[in-house]
């Protein structure tokens, strides 16, 4: 069996989809995007493209090793993001061709089902309270939503009783029974995080996630030393290594993304690292579909797995939707803020492919908002 061909599709909201055709008739989908980059990330689909046609698809973790070390310049979240949704294409085409899902290919599945969890949106106390008790009713029992918006490098008091007030709002409705994360999106710096974290603590948040950017890791320790909550990073750390620091610094919990961080085969090993530090993994998965989908097959086979990542509702997604490009939605029913475990072969999911096609005849040009202080200096989005 040989690749013949090589696709890709830029789909609303802000995906990037692509498809992987062998001689056999198997096919095989994948997601490799840099939200707000997708169309830089298609041309380096593009070019690894050249190296996979012609190949044999099943020898996955031989073309991982070349894809990401076959150049002179590796690395970073352009390239890891081409190979990752390459390399999801090929354990799904892994899968189909010897008739099994993905995670019995990883070594069987560890657990029958997964949690997941939803995001809430809103600005005000009021609008996460009616935001969290709408997922409260649709059975989730965990959910995420934004620790703050815009924050001045030293927060003032005002801006720390506002993140207090929205999550006290939400725990609220939540209980004791079910949990909130908070995500920082990098807003924060050190002296920040030192203010807000510990008051945080009496409103017990499941995690704190992206507190700092990833390029102040080397602050890391003194966050975790700092937090009585859990901390959580990952989402723009692109491959095992880079995760090293962050797991020695003492984080509980990482984030790598199965379409930045080098695919099911690099988040795989991104696990089995985290467990020897006693971490638990949390993809991040704010995606579309298949990112989901193979998100999920690393989820049943991983020991050290926490909860699942998304993005059905998200605000992110205006006009389209992740069930859109799927030709049946029952793997993705979520039943008590759980999936159950796939057993469809390779990534489990059957791909519309004709939605897709529609789609990508208006391609996105998806660019993340820029934000500035009132100073007019540039504020981190």
């Amino acid at each position: 069996m040989k690749i013949e061909r090589i696709e890709t599709f830029l789909v609303p909201p802000r995906w990037l989809f692509c498809r992987v055709e062998t001689d056999a008739g198997l096919v095989g989908w994948g997601e490799p995007v840099v939200e707000g980059r997708a169309e830089v990330v298609r041309a380096a689909v593009e070019v690894l493209a050249e190296y996979l046609v012609g190949e044999d698809p099943l020898r996955v973790e031989q073309h991982w090793q070349v894809l990401t070390k076959g150049g002179f310049y590796r690395g970073g979240p352009v390239l890891s993001s081409a190979v990752a949704g390459l390399d999801q294409a090929l354990w799904d085409i892994t899968g189909q061709a010897y008739g099994v899902p993905v995670h019995a290919l990883l070594g069987g599945p560890v657990r029958d089902r997964v949690r997941v969890y939803s995001w809430v949106g809103g600005d005000e106390p009021g609008e996460i309270a009616d935001a969290a008790a709408a997922q409260v009713a649709a059975g989730f029992t965990g959910l995420k939503m934004n620790a703050c918006g815009q924050l001045s490098p030293i927060p003032t008091s005002a801006e720390v009783d506002g993140v207090l007030a929205r999550v006290a709002a939400a725990r609220a409705v939540l209980g004791d029974e079910r949990d909130i994360a908070l995500d920082f999106h990098g807003r924060a710096g050190l002296a920040a995080v030192r203010r807000i974290l510990p008051e945080l603590a009496p409103l017990r948040p499941f995690f704190v996630e992206e507190p700092l950017l990833p390029d102040q890791s080397h602050h890391l320790r003194d966050v975790v030393a700092c937090s009585p909550v859990p901390v959580a990073t990952g989402e723009r750390l692109y491959g095992r290594t880079e995760f090293l620091a962050p797991l020695q610094a003492g984080v509980s919990v990482v984030q790598p993304d199965l379409s930045h961080a080098g695919g099911i085969s690099e988040v795989r090993r991104i696990a089995a690292l985290a467990e020897t530090y006693g971490a638990l993994l949390a993809p991040h998965c704010p995606l579309g579909p298949i990112a989901l989908a193979a998100s999920l097959q690393v989820a049943f086979a991983t020991p050290n797995f926490l909860i699942q990542e998304q993005s059905v509702g998200i605000h992110y997604n205006e006009g389209s939707e992740l069930l859109d490009y799927v030709l049946d939605p029952e793997p993705f029913r979520f039943v008590d803020g759980h999936v159950r475990r796939f057993e469809g072969p390779g990534l489990g999911i059957t791909v519309d492919e004709a939605a897709v096609r529609r789609a990508a005849q208006s391609p996105h040009a998806w660019r993340n908002p820029v934000w500035r202080h009132p100073d007019g200096s540039f504020a981190e989005w």
